[in-house]
């Protein structure tokens, strides 16, 4: 009766685990037992796989030799990677490459520059080893395929290369499921959202947002608006308007266009110079006034819920640095950099999705900006400065001489002062109740307020413009510095903003995934490296022998009785 019993168990086990693998083939889940849910993909992703019928290929340029570090980021796309292709309807097929691997010179050479016409870019890291540091290229990139069309993926959105490996690298991989999912979203539309940065009223020019149209033409359909031409049609097709550091006062007839895309739920992000002054002026000068613009833009700003104000910030505690001739040796100037407090790097405030995460923001010569009470309009602050700072009112007079004055730490203790303020809501039309321009024939809408639309206002015109080559005209990569040889969070700002424009998912809430990393003391390591090779490698053996020993024992014992 035992053995009988014993083979009903046997046959029950066989047919339970033959159940659950024939229930598993209808019924899918995957569980996560780690504490911050790293492997748990949010529901908007699975909603984008399971909808995707068409095959997909995803090239990850992580393989080879890499640093540690980045051996831990190959880790987690791989994994984010998996699931993806566990919850995708279609096809998804994952590759691993390494895109220098076995190659003579010559031949790297060809395959870098072939790889960054489709939007691939090398970083160079400087690696410590135990012999010093060594230069390193890696490619921190994907790249998605389907229908034909090339997609690349920037597995980085900011990459400071004077912070730590591990925080940038770990801020990464908590942005993995926002950088994948956005992106194959964008991939399977077909259609890219059109953005218009506008030229009419003396904007930054191609050359000076050369850098920001190129990265965003990779997913977007980007181009120049002229306010002075462009009719109602035009601005109909229109998803978002960029204006850039005008310098020339905007007509009733431009505003009242501006205004009719604010009405039909276009979205605008304003970049503003309130005050005139540059930096370039005052070499080779004593001195520059830095006067108030007058761009004619106060009472639509006011209306929409914001004020620029005409003054200048400065803080010595977090800047920016210049280049400053210190004298002439052998008949040539001295060149050293030296903090400019006109320069702050502005903060993000850590609580707002679209500005999470991102590393410090280089402004030029930047205004307070503050929000105004207005129905409807929900108002948030995304960027400030230090709370070391201080408010200059214009007109001043200012010079190069500032970065050799000894400063009165007294005189900067202040709060942090805001110069990004995001609006969100039905905006109320600046025209409504007003004559039309004399150049508007019939107005393009009637209506007192907007449909639900975004707007962003910054008191910088200089955030989105990039420094520009003195060897060959070309334009440096947006927020890199080409004196200090940092790169700043500017280029990750205008993705995030164009990226929560243009989205009525809101997939950049996928940003506040945060995942622990759990980093080994690598001084401790140092220090008390034999003993942990002792307990890890010997005492595992020593306490394998010890068992053998004690059961060898124990059974001739047992079996001597």
């Amino acid at each position: 009766m035992g053995a009988n019993k014993k083979w009903l168990n046997i046959i029950l086990l066989i047919i339970g685990i033959i159940a659950i693998n024939i229930l598993g083939k209808y019924i899918f889940y995957r569980f996560d037992f780690t504490e911050d849910r790293r492997f748990t993909l949010s529901e908007k992703t699975k909603s984008i796989l399971a909808n995707n019928k068409k095959p997909i290929r995803v090239t990850v340029f992580l393989d080879g030799e890499l640093p540690p570090a980045f051996k831990h980021l190959q880790s987690a796309v791989n994994d984010v990677l998996t699931d993806y292709q566990a919850y995708s309807t279609g096809n998804l097929k994952i590759v691993f490459v390494d895109p220098l691997g076995g190659l003579s010179q010559s031949d790297q050479d060809t395959v870098i520059n072939n790889l960054y016409e489709r939007g691939i870019e090398a970083t160079n890291l400087s690696v410590k080893t135990d012999a010093g540091l060594t230069q390193k290229l890696v490619y921190p990139m994907a790249m998605i395929e389907t229908d034909n069309k090339e997609f690349p993926v920037k597995l980085f959105q900011n990459l400071d290369t004077r912070g730590s490996y591990e925080d940038n690298i770990n801020r990464a991989i908590e942005n993995l499921e926002y950088v994948f999912t956005s992106s194959l979203k964008k991939v399977m539309a077909g259609k890219n959202p059109r953005i218009g940065f506008t030229e009419s009223n003396g904007e930054l020019n191609d050359l000076q947002v050369g850098d920001a149209i190129r990265t965003l033409s990779g997913s977007y359909e980007v181009g120049r608006v002229n306010l002075n031409t462009i009719d109602k049609a035009g601005l109909d097709k229109l998803n978002m308007l960029i204006v850039a550091k005008p310098t020339q006062s905007f007509t009733e007839t431009q505003k009242y266009k501006i205004n009719y895309f604010v009405m039909n739920g276009g979205r605008v992000l304003w970049s503003i110079d309130q005050v005139k002054a540059e930096l370039d002026s005052l070499r080779g000068r004593n001195g520059q006034l830095a006067a108030n613009s007058n761009l004619n833009l106060d009472d639509m700003l006011f209306m929409y819920g914001a004020r620029i104000n005409y003054n200048l910030i400065a803080d010595p505690a977090n800047c920016a640095e210049i280049p400053v001739s210190t004298g002439i040796v052998g008949g040539q100037s001295q060149m050293e950099l030296l903090p400019w407090i006109f320069y702050p790097v502005l903060l993000p405030d850590t609580s707002q999705s679209v500005v999470k995460k991102l590393d410090g923001v280089k402004a030029e010569f930047p205004s307070t900006v503050d929000s105004i009470g207005v129905r409807g309009v929900k108002k948030s602050f995304i960027l400030s400065t230090s709370a070391f700072n201080k408010v200059y009112n214009t007109p001043k007079p200012f010079s190069l001489q500032m970065v050799s004055e000894q400063l009165d730490p007294r005189s900067f203790q202040s709060v942090p002062q805001q110069v990004g303020l995001m609006l969100e809501g039905s905006f109320p039309s600046v025209f409504a109740g007003r004559p039309l321009p004399a150049t508007i024939a019939s107005p393009y809408t009637m209506d007192a307020t907007s449909k639900s639309t975004k707007m962003i206002v910054l008191g910088d015109g200089d955030i989105f413009r990039n420094q520009v080559s003195e060897r060959d005209g070309s334009p440096y990569p947006l927020g890199f510095d080409r004196y200090s040889q940092r790169t700043y969070g500017n280029k990750a700002l205008l993705l995030n903003i164009v990226d929560y424009f243009t989205d009525d998912d809101n997939l950049i809430m996928l940003r506040n995934k945060e995942v622990k990393i759990r980093l080994l003391d690598k001084t401790k390591i140092k220090l008390e490296q034999t003993k942990w090779q002792f307990i890890n490698i010997v005492f595992p053996l020593v306490l394998l022998i010890f068992f053998a020993i004690f059961q060898h024992y124990y059974r001739k014992y047992k079996y001597a009785k």
